[in-house]
């Protein structure tokens, strides 16, 4: 989550080597995913494309696995590249339950996605490395640095790709199946501010937006919780971003131990945020700061010390600025814009960029594909066709939380940013594509089935409700089709 980066979130949780970047570079106060889940966001950002140009609809669907991402035009241009960890960006990841998931969101059924949302606490205040993969990737990349880095006679760029903070997949099965356990150490608790956690307000269900409601209940959020189990769930989630900050802490370390710190760029980003129980909701897909603002720091050679860029930014722009760094020239074609004079801290007013960030959502959670422009102290977010699920328009500056849909009461405002919007994407053709994907994506998977698929439809990770009624939404699916 992005607003763990500055004040006021980030007195919740001691992040060091976060701190470490603002002290000696820039931080970005309004950065946002280009498409709020994992394979989509990191499309965009590997891209420099918005979501519906590149079609990454879903995470099974992202980049063809031969696209030239800008890693790849700079090793074309004399960079040595090395990646580690978590890259999904291509198609063909995920689960098939998170792609029939996102294929049938448009069927007129309710059934919980995921488990219930939950907490453990696992090891004691010396167990330092809760997750095992991200931290032997860290390893790598350390190694690397070292052994390889150092040594080198050409400029290189390293990307680390971590999976933490996102929650594990539980071992539970009955009312907690599916993957939504925060999970840490004493030792990463301790250093989480319990007093500074912040229980999100909640609308009674129903009031919810008609959208974030199918959200709460696929999610499983919409049975009852105590304040006990939010501050919990808020505290774990920000604990595991306290590890996650070891991590970059590592990556920073080796950079200082080899002299190479004061030669390289160090970017920290995000694909997404984590709702952590905001809205009655936790993990992404959604248009609410938790979620779409991630957070963006930089500091290097020519980056400004101690600078705060309140300007909107998107993922798309990580391409162009990449390229720019390396001096390589940048395809006319992009979505994104580079960063540097914003890193260099040129006056604003001769830095030719958009005042908008676009994000746009296609995939499962949700029963509707979403967009969302955020200029000035507006986040006005379009679903659908623009006609048959209301707008939602909030006043970030009044309203940081997000609690008052204000369409209504602005349809001057809500006029002129949709006409924005539409500049930038046909949302109402877009949609309608999604969905004929959707249900073509969805019949040659029922067809590669044959006689089988009756019995695995009910058997993914909607099986506790499914097994109730299976001929119920046997035919709601049919009714669709």
């Amino acid at each position: 989550d992005g607003r763990l980066t500055f004040y006021p979130g980030n007195q919740t949780v001691d992040l060091p080597f976060i701190n470490f970047m603002k002290r000696y570079g820039t931080v970005f106060l309004n950065a946002y995913t280009n498409s709020p889940i994992c394979c989509p966001s990191r499309a965009a950002m590997w891209s420099g494309l918005f979501t519906h140009l590149t079609e990454s609809w879903n995470n099974f669907k992202g980049l063809d696995p031969d696209y030239v991402t800008w890693m790849d035009l700079m090793e074309k241009h004399g960079y040595r590249t090395q990646k580690y960890g978590k890259l999904d960006y291509t198609s063909g990841h995920h689960s098939v339950s998170n792609r029939v998931e996102a294929w049938t969101r448009d069927v007129d059924f309710l059934l919980r996605q995921e488990g219930r949302p939950m907490v453990n606490l696992t090891g004691d205040r010396k167990h330092v490395r809760v997750m095992e993969a991200d931290w032997r990737n860290t390893d790598k990349a350390v190694s690397w640095i070292k052994e390889e880095a150092v040594n080198l006679t050409q400029p290189f760029v390293l990307y680390l790709g971590l999976n933490l903070p996102h929650p594990y997949p539980s071992p539970y099965a009955g009312e907690n199946f599916g993957s939504s356990t925060f999970l840490t150490s004493p030792y990463w608790l301790e250093k989480v501010t319990y007093e500074a956690i912040k229980i999100p307000k909640w609308s009674s269900l129903s009031e919810m937006h008609p959208v974030d409601y199918y959200s709460s209940y696929t999610k499983n959020c919409t049975g009852e919780f105590t304040k006990q189990e939010v501050r919990n769930i808020r505290a774990f989630y920000y604990a595991m971003c306290a590890e996650t900050d070891a991590m970059l802490g590592e990556i920073i370390s080796a950079l200082r131990d080899t002299g190479l710190l004061e030669k390289t760029i160090v970017i920290f980003t995000a694909d997404h945020g984590e709702l952590a129980m905001e809205h009655r909701q936790f993990y992404k897909m959604s248009m609410y700061e938790g979620s779409s603002h991630v957070p963006l720091l930089v500091m290097g050679p020519g980056v400004k010390e101690q600078q705060q860029v309140p300007n909107v930014v998107s993922l798309v722009d990580i391409y162009p600025t990449m390229l720019d760094i390396a001096r390589i020239p940048v395809p006319q074609n992009l979505s994104g814009y580079s960063l540097i004079p914003l890193l260099r801290g040129k006056a604003e007013n001769k830095v030719p960029r958009p005042s908008w960030a676009l994000s746009e959502f296609h995939g499962c959670n949700v029963n509707s594909s979403m967009y969302m422009i955020r200029t000035g102290k507006w986040k006005y977010i379009a679903y659908s066709d623009g006609h048959s699920v209301l707008p939602q328009l909030f006043d970030l500056t009044a309203d940081p939380d997000e609690l008052t849909n204000i369409a209504m009461k602005f349809p001057v405002i809500v006029r002129s940013l949709d006409k924005m919007l539409r500049s930038v994407v046909n949302y109402p053709e877009v949609s309608s594509t999604v969905q004929e994907y959707n249900k073509r994506q969805f019949i040659s998977w029922k067809q590669s089935l044959g006689q089988n698929y009756s019995n695995v439809i009910a058997n993914l990770r909607w099986h506790q409700d499914w097994l109730k009624e299976p001929k119920k939404y046997e035919n709601a699916i049919d009714k669709w089709l």
